[in-house]
């Protein structure tokens, strides 16, 4: 498999039972198959420990900010976006295959950031309700005073064309 961010050839390396593919010699990039970087991604989970300093040539650039090309899915493209919510390491990720794409130093920068999974799960609550609590509050205020508005208009309409006045109620009726 070649590497995404500069062409490389990538070698797979086995850590303590799972088989990763790093870009050995070439930028230090390394491939995690679906679900292999949640084994890696917090200090305290050992495995990333071997992962963190892969020999790269330093000679190397990349450009972090060109599209990558997923290196198992031909001609699928991988989508950035940030770890988690702190905002701070942009990682690629395939849609397709669920795959993850670490340049050089990201992995570090991951597991610098929460020590637990807990931790960044209560991290992504606490943003979400700065961002979008009182909003839905608001929300949520508005959508009863248009509910309490419409029960009051068929309540009006009742009053004003009881059930045996409207079509299909009745026996006489012409519907």
């Amino acid at each position: 498999m070649n590497c995404p961010a500069c062409g490389n050839q990538m070698k797979e390396i086995q850590v303590q039972g799972i088989v990763v593919d790093a870009c050995v010699g070439g930028c230090g990039g390394i491939w995690f198959d679906w679900m292999e970087l949640k084994k890696v991604d917090e200090p305290h989970e050992s495995l990333g420990e071997d992962l963190i300093h892969v020999q790269r040539d330093e000679t190397v650039i990349v450009d972090r900010l060109r599209k990558r090309e997923c290196p198992h899915c031909e001609g699928q493209k991988m989508i950035q976006h940030f770890a988690s919510v702190k905002r701070e390491v942009a990682v690629d990720e395939c849609p397709a295959c669920g795959g993850y794409f670490l340049d050089y130093g990201e992995l570090n920068g991951i597991r610098d950031q929460f020590s637990t999974e807990e931790e960044r799960s209560e991290a992504a609550d606490a943003l979400f309700a700065d961002l979008f609590d009182e909003g839905l509050s608001e929300l949520g205020e508005d959508s009863e005073l248009r509910t309490e508005r419409a029960r009051g208009l068929a309540r009006m309409f009742r009053f004003l064309l009881p059930s045996y006045y409207l079509p299909g109620k009745q026996k006489w009726g012409a519907f």
